[in-house]
């Protein structure tokens, strides 16, 4: 474990850092065959993933993992040494890692409430970074993320990999030319099964759970609040509990809201915003949203966002869709729609029938797309360049923040605080959606967020509710896990 102070560490990654970023490509560490030195931190699900995605790259090896549960780096280290007849080291402590001056970049998986500050510590240490979405907790950390990249010449590359997607890219393309007319509107879709059975549910109890043996729970929590474990899940499940996690919005629905931004060409923090929902049907230990609608209120067009973790009726194990996509976008413009999924999607007249214009590819590319960057010293060469990422992950924090300071209301209450006419048709549309759910919103009433104004350059909220909604756009961090005011 390593001993060292938030202090020393800073000074000497800062001292690393400054020292890294005046060498060029060519004359830093490098390893046989002047490969790129990977490090994987976090080695859950996505962990692993990312240890199949880089290793054996032309020129990438991976040759450390990172985690704070010793059983499950242990586990993946003794998997890649079988798998690719090789040694890999292996840390429990971030910082340790970050001492190894032959790593030339990390790539991340931790639990959100990490992705800011072991972003920063590595630019600090002279490490390119591949962060996982959202690639922060907190609206503000975001911005000190893209400061970090800044200051010390890091390539920082966001998780959001359909931004590599040829078929968006091109879609985006056609749209933009003019062919189907002005842009009215763009809506997102996360409607992903988190109900009984699936990864959705949040078993609690009334008493602490004990922390797995394994675990160095201090340095799990980092800088989130060390609170008692009153979930029997430690991982995964973190991310239905405001402290760690941003509830589907910002898990699978980063994704989607990404892809909205891009389409309305990528603009910075929308000026308003409003968030309706609530955590229906499930009777768990869960705080976040599992049924939400976020309007987020660009000019000319607006932004609205779904979430959907309940089936498309009661005791169905199939989703809801909305004009054929259960997780993708649907971009309204004045002359037909482009409607997407996963793997692409079509065009459509405004009568909803298909064109035979259609977009296909996936975006498989997207990590190459760093290691080209990391190779190039390019930030111009990212698709997801750290600052796309901040943008579109603070608008799911800006619907999470209404939420958060929303108040249960009947419906009809909840109605009359609706004054435009495409959050009503959400509005309405989830209210059918909860009562094929069977979901009675007497009982469990809805919760109607304020609509908040934001400063878009100052990423700031102003006006009413700014006092309150304003201590959620950055934390209270627990040392020595600060992210710093200055990076």
């Amino acid at each position: 474990m390593s001993k060292l102070s938030r202090r020393d560490f800073m000074k000497s990654t800062m001292a690393a850092g400054a020292a890294m970023a005046l060498l060029s490509p060519n004359s830093r560490v490098r390893g046989a065959n002047n490969d790129l030195r990977f490090a994987v931190v976090g080695t859950g699900s996505q962990g692993g993933g990312h240890i199949g995605l880089f290793n054996g790259k032309p020129g990438v090896r991976v040759v450390a993992l990172c985690d704070a549960d010793q059983a499950q780096v242990q586990k993946r280290a003794s998997a890649f040494e079988k798998k690719y007849k090789q040694k890999v080291k292996t840390y429990i402590d971030v910082r340790e890692l970050l001492e190894d001056k032959s790593i030339d970049a990390i790539t991340s998986a931790t639990p959100n409430h990490w992705h800011s500050l072991v972003t920063i510590w590595a630019c600090q240490a002279g490490k390119d970074v591949y962060i996982e979405k959202p690639v922060s907790h907190e609206i503000w950390e975001g911005r000190k993320m893209v400061e970090a990249a800044r200051k010390y010449n890091r390539i920082v590359q966001t998780g959001t990999q359909r931004r590599s997607a040829e078929s968006y890219r091109e879609a985006y393309e056609y749209i933009n030319k003019g062919h189907l007319g002005a842009i009215k509107w763009v809506r997102g879709f996360c409607y992903k099964p988190r109900f009984k059975g699936t990864n959705g549910i949040v078993n609690g109890t009334n008493g602490p759970n004990p922390v797995p043996e394994s675990v160095d729970y201090n340095l799990w929590c980092g800088p989130a609040d060390m609170e008692p474990l009153r979930r029997k899940e430690l991982h995964y499940k973190w991310h239905w509990v405001w402290n760690t996690g941003n509830g589907d919005i910002g898990n699978q629905g980063i994704h989607e809201m990404d892809l909205s931004r891009w389409a309305l060409g990528d603009p910075k923090l929308a000026p308003r915003v409003i968030s309706i929902g609530g955590r229906f049907g499930v009777d768990d230990a869960g705080e976040t949203a599992n049924t939400q609608i976020v309007f987020l209120d660009y000019k000319p067009a607006p932004l609205i966002f779904e979430v959907r973790g309940l089936p498309r009726k009661k005791d169905d194990r199939a989703m809801d869709n909305y004009r054929g996509t259960r997780i993708g976008v649907v971009v309204q413009c004045e002359k037909g729609y482009f409607a997407a999924g996963e793997g692409g999607g079509w065009i459509y007249d405004n009568d909803g029938k298909r064109t035979d214009k259609q977009f296909t590819g996936s975006g498989g590319s997207h990590h190459q797309n760093f290691i080209d960057a990391v190779r190039s010293r390019k930030v111009s060469d990212l698709n997801a360049d750290i600052e796309k990422g901040h943008f579109s992950s603070a608008l799911c924090h800006m619907g999470n923040i209404s939420y958060r300071l929303g108040k249960k209301m009947s419906v009809s209450e909840a109605r009359s605080c609706i004054d435009n006419e495409y959050l009503m048709d959400s509005f309405e549309r989830m209210l059918e959606h909860l009562k094929v759910n069977e979901v009675d919103l007497e009982k469990e009433p809805i919760t109607m967020g304020p609509m908040l104004t934001m400063d878009p350059r100052k990423e700031k909220f102003v006006g009413e509710y700014s006092d309150w909604a304003n201590m959620y756009v950055k934390r209270n961090y627990r040392e020595p896990f600060v992210v710093p005011d200055r990076v």
